[in-house]
């Protein structure tokens, strides 16, 4: 919202020599965000000159340009009377006797663009007769300002600046979506007030203002013919008409209103248009003016048929839908309510008879009706938010006293006024309340200050005030609300800072612990975390979701924000996926990246989040809060991570070294070693996954995720490099399983013992599986053992291969002998022979 500040002045008390920085200030005290502060940017000297003369002269490129002696005011020049200036001018549409706005050397306008003596078209212009565009006004550039057009008829050689209002300035806020009173000066004056104690005169109070109001206008016909067709409100509860005929729809707007339309954001159209916009920015109402003359009959407020169409005022046809509330005639639909006009009705110049409309609309089904067709609108902004239902009449008053004296119409007793919009309902504020909740120390005096100055009505009973909310602030609703508002007119800084005290014994869960523990040691192995979207579309899910024993059944949304992505993932690697493929696409090839969270796994067959919801006002109870928890899907936590590109870049002394499989095998282990898990691996399978290249992870004999490298065909249709690799871990799992209790491992003081071991086993035999019989066998002296070569090759025979071990071992109470590992050894190897078969390699 953007506030001029010379209007914002008419409707409270502001210093003459405020700044924009002091204005910020004083919002940001009641909790407006300050923006952007906007000026016209103009510097003089910028006057009023008047065409004394001009001689056309055709220029060799086609192009004729008018050389011109233009008076600028008096001279201060000796012995001459008169600043005459000789100007090159390119524009057409003016006539000798025309004033117009001189820049002169040394002015500076919008761009910026400085001003000063320049030869051009074998002539000295000494300035720049401007037109509107070029003065920050408008977007009109076919020709120069006359200011006859706006109706002005200064003394030559006055400020143009100040004639114009180019010298006036805007502070712009953030407006939040529950304080829809302050999308207008009213509403911004009325908080500058509570920030400052500054006197607040309400526009709407306006004695002229009030007289209008109360004279009645009758008449002309008006039917709500709605009730909201999903909640039991009507569509519009108030509706108020005014007539004013005899209108000149071509006058141009007097150039105030268009200064203050500019910097308030809004360009000028046309005098009827921007007069609604002026009392729309003024009051926070939106209003609507139809040509009386092309109405058929009444009007009727009414959801749209099937099959109805519309043209709206920007020209385009639009198909309506049954929910959309519709302003009627006897023609059928000519506006979308709160919306957009129809173009059936349009003003034009030659409008004489306008038919006013003031209403207040429901806000829920404004909001479905723009976002729907994609019409955001000035009007429609504020109606979602909240209209004052009781500055209906004031707002269509004012626009009948601007018609009458910017365009010469007169005030017909024609019109009409609905009013059903209920009554705020008094709120109950127990005595003491609003301290203990917002831990401030505020008297009585003060408390009842604060809600007088927001426009409560207060009522006196035992042990509670009972306060009735204006009708402007529909936000407030409850006692919380209450407390809210009385923080924030008496200040924010009267809230203590106090830091709370942990009690004694609590702290993080285990299970937010080891979640942490497991991104902290992915990070701090130079991985990156990020968040990916939870929607997918049902590909991803059917590519990524499976697992190994049979399709997982997806969860879709009954109202997706995207279309095209309504269902919930059931895996985190669509996410990482897309995630990767947009880094690639902005240059950043090597990547390892991470995210931790929430997968949707519903049971099939169930039905999910079909039972009431709690009301809200009260916390559920126990039963009802696990109704709610078992109307939703299960929900575990996953852990997924990426590698594509190069771990160690290429370098003097050092070839490149790609990232794969390993990167993800190595990332399961780290994570699991940072939850006090133990991870073992075993070939497994994946449709999503080269099938020797695949890893199911198990903690015991549960299954607790996989890792791989990407289908190079899948890799190929997500433009990622041919070597992908992925992992995925239950996280909420590995956490369940991992130890509760871990024991330090004392530091070694004896020697270690190393030895290989190579066996030959049959190739379809896992290798984690013969390293946990060796492991096994070999007993308490090994410390250590992997798996170092997988050899499959020449003295090998055909169908097994030949796995090598570095074996490690130590004894806690003595130096090993050579004779006691390699018994250990042969230990482990035996194991293996029985069960598998496996042999010794020679």
């Amino acid at each position: 919202m953007r506030i001029p500040i010379s209007w914002l002045s008419e409707f409270v008390d502001v210093p003459k020599d405020v700044t924009p920085e002091e204005i910020h200030a004083a919002l940001v005290k009641v909790g407006l965000e300050e923006e952007d502060v906007h000026t016209f940017d103009v510097t003089g000297p910028v006057v009023v000159g008047q065409v004394l003369e001009f001689t056309p002269e055709p220029q060799s490129n086609g192009k004729t340009i008018n050389w011109c002696q233009v008076d600028v005011g008096p001279s201060t020049s000796p012995g001459q009377a008169r600043d005459i200036r000789g100007i090159v001018c390119g524009a057409h549409n003016f006539v000798v006797g025309d004033k117009v706005v001189v820049s002169l050397p040394g002015a500076v306008l919008p761009g910026p663009f400085p001003i000063s003596a320049r030869t051009t078209y074998g002539h000295v212009s000494d300035g720049m007769i401007a037109s509107a565009r070029e003065l920050g006004l408008g977007e009109e550039h076919d020709g120069i300002l006359r200011l006859a057009e706006l109706g002005l008829d200064p003394e030559v050689g006055a400020d143009a600046i100040a004639l114009l209002g180019l010298d006036d300035w805007a502070v712009e806020v953030n407006i939040t979506p529950d304080r829809g009173y302050a999308f207008s000066i009213r509403g911004i004056a009325r908080e500058y007030s509570h920030a400052t104690g500054a006197a607040f005169h309400d526009p709407a109070l306006v004695p002229s203002l009030v007289e209008l109001v109360e004279t009645p206008a009758s008449g002309f016909p008006v039917t709500i013919d709605d009730r909201g067709p999903v909640r039991d409100q009507i569509g519009a509860s108030v509706f108020v008409t005014r007539v004013v005929r005899g209108i000149d729809a071509s006058r141009p707007s007097p150039a105030w209103l268009v200064t203050r339309l500019k910097l308030a954001g809004i360009r000028s159209i046309s005098l009827v248009v921007d007069v609604t916009n002026y009392v729309m920015l003024e009051l926070g109402q939106p209003i609507h003016g139809y040509d009386l003359d092309k109405l058929s009959g009444g009007i009727t407020v009414r959801r749209a048929a099937q099959g109805e169409e519309l043209v709206t005022l920007d020209g385009q046809r639009r198909k309506l839908h049954q929910q959309d509330l519709v302003i009627a005639d006897d023609s059928g639909a000519i506006g979308l309510a709160g919306v957009m006009g129809g173009e059936s009705t349009e003003i034009g110049d030659a409008t004489s008879n306008v038919l006013i409309e003031a209403a207040n609309f429901d806000p829920v089904s404004i909001a479905r009706t723009a976002r729907r067709h994609k019409l955001p609108s000035e009007a429609s902004r504020r109606f979602e938010r909240g209209v004052d239902p009781d500055v209906a009449d004031a707002a269509a008053a004012r626009v009948v006293q601007l018609l009458e004296e910017l365009a010469g119409g007169h005030a017909d007793r024609l019109g009409s006024r609905l009013h059903a919009a209920p009554a705020p309902k008094p709120i109950e504020l127990p005595d003491g309340y609003v301290n203990s909740i917002v831990g401030a120390d505020y008297s009585d005096r003060e408390t009842l200050s604060a809600l007088g100055d927001i426009g409560g009505v207060i009522e006196s009973t035992d042990g509670a005030l009972l306060v009735t909310p204006p009708t402007w602030r529909p936000d407030l609703t409850d006692k919380a609300t209450l407390a809210e508002e009385v923080a924030r007119i008496i200040g924010y800084d009267r809230i203590p800072a106090v830091l709370p005290v942990a009690p004694p014994g609590r702290g993080l869960t285990r299970e937010q612990r080891l979640r942490r523990s497991a991104a902290h040691i992915l990070a701090a192995n130079g991985l990156t975390e990020v968040l990916a979207y939870p929607f997918v579309d049902s590909t991803s899910n059917d590519t990524f979701g499976s697992a190994a024993a049979g399709p997982v059944p997806a969860m879709k949304l009954a109202n997706p924000l995207d279309g095209e992505a309504p269902f919930l993932r059931t895996s985190l690697i669509p996410g990482l996926v897309d995630i990767a493929h947009r880094n690639l696409s902005r240059g950043l090839v090597d990547l390892g990246i991470y995210e931790l969270g929430s997968v949707f796994r519903p049971v099939a067959g169930r039905t999910y989040g079909s039972g009431p919801l709690p009301s809200g006002i009260v916390r559920p109870s126990d039963g009802e809060l696990a109704e709610l928890l078992d109307s939703i899907p299960p929900q575990p936590l996953h852990l997924g991570a990426l590698f594509v590109g190069t771990a160690i870049p290429k370098q003097p002394g050092q070839v490149a070294v790609q990232r794969g499989l390993s990167d993800a095998l190595d990332a399961a282990r780290q994570v699991a070693l940072a939850v006090h898990a133990t991870v073992s691996t075993r070939a497994g399978s994946h449709q999503a996954l080269h099938p020797g290249r695949t890893a199911e992870l198990f903690v015991g004999d549960r299954s607790i995720g996989y890792a791989g490298e990407l289908l190079p065909a899948l890799a190929e249709e997500y433009d990622l490099p041919r070597v992908t690799a992925v992992l995925e871990l239950d996280l909420g799992l590995l956490i369940e399983l991992a130890a509760r209790e871990v024991s330090p491992t004392a530091i070694a003081t004896f020697p270690a013992a190393t030895q290989d071991l190579s066996l030959v086993v049959p190739i379809e035999i896992p290798a984690g599986d013969v390293l946990g019989a060796v492991v096994e066998g070999a007993g308490e002296l090994l410390e250590d053992a992997r798996l170092v070569d997988d050899y499959r090759g020449s003295g090998i025979p055909a169908g097994s291969r030949s796995l090598t071990f570095a074996l490690r071992f130590r004894a806690a109470d003595r130096t090993l002998t050579a004779v006691e590992a390699s018994d250990a050894k042969l230990a482990g190897a035996a194991l293996a022979g029985k069960r598998f078969g496996a042999t010794v390699r020679e």
